[in-house]
């Protein structure tokens, strides 16, 4: 990988960290369902009449909006508006790389290797120590909403693998539509429209700051710099710097809104990343055998003499 995007794949892991910081602070401003479907409108508007046409089936677009949008990022806000620490979702929302290979074992009959099973397993004994230290100070019903947020991920994932996207930015985008209706639905019904609607009358330079980093920076910049080097390396090199998501999330919760991160948290921080790593590796593939003429190869032919001649 060059330079240029090298350090562009690092930048993108930075802002995916970053932005559960960002969240955290937009929490601060509105509620989580609102919040989510104003990110979702701002990343498609007005990016969707720049992006051109769906290059893929709608069945697609609506079933990865609702699984993503709506039910993904619906469980993670509302489990950090319920007191999930913004550094340990970046690190438990890893876990999608194991949902996403059990996921496709049962949608698509992909078995995973033996490696990949010990990566799961290293990453599983990663939550459960995030789980006891989360017990141990936080609540543990956010926490279990941030599991389940992984969870839809990883479904969205192979839905997204289903789809095939020749190009992740004008996926992504049009992805975007979908979640903002049942997100002011879900609002409306569980926020309430007097709490909406006065987070909204109280809107100010802070909480349009975390709207549009959370749509432009992650969704639109992101995705579409990711699509990028996908498109021009082997998803094997690209994807292994998404584990650097949680150690800049950890490390934008720490400084800037004082999180303490306790030694039982790191110790999950090293299970899950390294558990996520074996998983993320790709499957050594054995070489075909060689074509029996090959391998058996047939007898040199033997030269005969003209009869009759002296030798």
């Amino acid at each position: 990988m060059r330079p240029a995007h090298l350090t562009l794949a690092v930048l993108v892991a930075a802002v995916w960290g970053v932005n559960f910081t960002v969240v955290e602070i937009g929490l601060d401003h509105f509620p989580p369902l609102l919040f989510s479907a104003l990110r979702f409108l701002a990343a498609a508007l007005p990016a969707v009449f720049f992006v051109g046409r769906p290059k893929v089936a709608w069945r697609w677009i609506v079933a990865v909006g609702l699984v993503l949008g709506v039910a993904k990022f619906g469980l993670l806000f509302v489990g950090m508006d319920a007191g999930m620490p913004a550094g340990l979702s970046s690190l438990v929302l890893q876990i999608q790389a194991v949902f996403t290979a059990v996921v496709a074992a049962a949608a698509l009959g992909e078995r995973p290797s033996r490696v990949r099973l010990l990566g799961m397993l290293v990453a599983l004994a990663g939550i459960a120590v995030a789980a006891v230290d989360e017990g141990a100070s936080g609540p543990l019903g956010a926490f279990a909403l941030v599991v389940a947020a992984a969870a839809c991920w990883g479904a969205s994932n192979v839905l997204t693998r289903k789809a095939a996207p020749a190009d992740s930015l004008n996926f992504m985008v049009w992805v975007s539509t979908v979640p903002v209706l049942p997100l002011l639905v879900l609002s409306l019904l569980l926020e309430g429209p007097s709490r909406d609607l006065a987070a909204l009358r109280a809107l100010d330079w802070q909480g349009a700051g975390t709207v549009v980093y959370v749509a432009w920076i992650t969704t639109v910049f992101g995705f579409g710099v990711w699509g990028f080097l996908l498109r021009h390396h082997p998803a094997s090199t690209v994807a292994p710097f998404s584990l650097l998501v949680p150690v800049f999330g950890m490390s934008s919760a720490a400084l800037f809104l004082g999180e303490p991160v306790s030694p039982l948290r790191w110790c999950a921080a090293a299970l899950l990343v390294g558990g996520v790593a074996l998983t993320s590796l790709p499957p050594r593939r054995v070489p075909p055998a060689p074509p029996a003429a090959a391998r058996f190869p047939a007898p040199a032919a033997t030269t005969r003499r003209p009869a009759g001649r002296a030798g």
